[in-house]
């Protein structure tokens, strides 16, 4: 069997449906056939030009809101990421045959994302039904039915538009308290003696994903600090909650374990007694100045990078081990050191600084390396600042970061 070589376009153009595409810019980029025909404008007269100069309210009809409905779930896709089904539209058109006039239309529109490999959304696509003659049906024997399917087809949009509001506001509120939670649990490091530390923290994108990246900062005995990072999986509240108890958790056992190693030994065999725990990743890295040496040990979590005095960088992935609870058996985690001279910068990240979709994890570690190194001379809050500007994109990202630099 040969393999088939699909034309998109044309399958495109030959769409049963209206369907056009939209910039973020909410011009048009290009419209189906059926799109054409049924809205009564040719290809010449919609790309290129703004949607609402195509079609803009009916400025005789002071109850006409169908375009600042679909202005607002337009914006609601590019904002969030998510398809947006919008409830059964009056939405007038003008006659290009009677300059002046009107047309009575209904529509049924749903909006959705178009994105690239880094989860922009490059482009909307904006599908319409129109149902004008089922709205019309009044006439005829058929009359009566025709207008029990309008009540009917109202009652059923103005349902289906207030449960998407609802959800929408119980989505936000329910953001709103992952993040206050978040931020309560993920403080302003306090203060590491005379050694100079930038943390950060940046939310995914999107209506609901807030995340249980964190991260934690504790001095020891001596001149020493424990760094660490960790991520649980999934998002909201749920997510939140776990990442606080495990951070909790984490910070207690570092501050009495003789290494990093033992410290993650204690936090796996707390993890089994969490729901929604497992498969957690951490790393924990105890810096010792007296020694110059970093103690660290790794639950299944990308490695910390050290950026050297002379501008090379260093993964520390010598003491690596499966996330938390992927064991049935409890088994004593690996630890591994490395040296470290004045002036080298240890990092300490989240997945989502450096992981990107159909992207091999390798490449996004050769770009925050090649980051690093473009900033070796800056301090500790200049360089998170420029990490997460290079390394994040623009149009945000579907998992959070936590990020920890430490001057050594």
């Amino acid at each position: 069997m040969t393999d088939t070589v699909i034309d998109y376009s044309a399958v495109f153009q030959a769409l049963p449906g209206m369907v056009a595409l939209l910039t973020p810019e909410l011009v048009y980029a290009d419209a189906n056939e059926e799109f054409l025909r049924v809205s009564g404008r040719s290809r010449e007269q919609l790309v290129g030009r703004y949607l609402f100069d195509v079609f803009p309210d009916n400025p005789n009809n002071p109850a006409a809101t169908g375009a600042r409905n679909l202005h607002a779930s337009l914006l609601r896709v590019l904002a969030t990421g998510e398809r947006d089904a919008m409830a059964l539209q009056r939405y007038d058109v003008a006659s290009l045959e009677r300059p002046g006039e009107w047309e009575e239309r209904y529509w049924s529109p749903v909006n959705a994302p178009a994105k690239d490999s880094d989860g922009r959304v490059v482009l909307l696509v904006h599908r319409v039904e129109e149902v004008t003659e089922l709205i019309r049906a009044r006439g005829g024997p058929s009359g009566n039915r025709a207008r029990v399917l309008e009540a009917e087809l109202y009652t059923r949009a103005r349902e289906l538009q207030e449960v998407n509001e609802r959800l929408r506001q119980a989505h936000a509120r329910e953001r709103e308290v992952a993040l206050a939670l978040q931020k309560a649990m993920l403080p302003a490091p306090s203060p590491m003696g005379h050694h100079r530390t930038a943390v950060r923290y940046r939310p995914a994108a999107g209506a609901l994903n807030v995340c249980g990246d964190w991260y934690d900062l504790v001095n020891l005995p001596g001149d020493r600090i424990g760094v660490a990072v960790g991520d649980v999986v999934g998002h909201g509240l749920a997510a939140a909650c776990v990442m606080g108890q495990l951070r909790s958790a984490l910070s207690a056992a570092s501050r009495v374990a003789d290494g990093p190693a033992p410290a993650l030994d204690v936090l796996g065999l707390y993890a089994r007694s969490v729901d929604g725990a497992e498969n957690t990743t951490a790393v924990q890295t105890f810096i010792d100045w007296d020694s110059r040496t970093i103690s660290y040990s790794s639950a299944g979590h990308p490695p910390p990078a050290l950026l050297r005095a002379d501008g090379t960088v260093q993964f520390l992935d010598e003491a690596t081990d499966p996330p938390l609870g992927a064991r049935l058996e409890h088994v004593p985690r690996p630890q591994a050191t490395a040296g470290f001279t004045e002036g080298a910068t240890l990092v300490l990240y989240t997945d989502g600084l450096i992981e990107r979709r159909r992207e091999d994890i390798d490449t996004g570690m050769r770009r925050l390396a090649d980051s690093l190194t473009r900033h070796q001379g800056a301090d500790p809050e200049a360089m998170a600042d420029a990490l997460l500007l290079e390394l994040l994109p623009s149009g945000g990202v579907t998992d959070d970061t936590a990020l920890v630099i430490v001057r050594l």
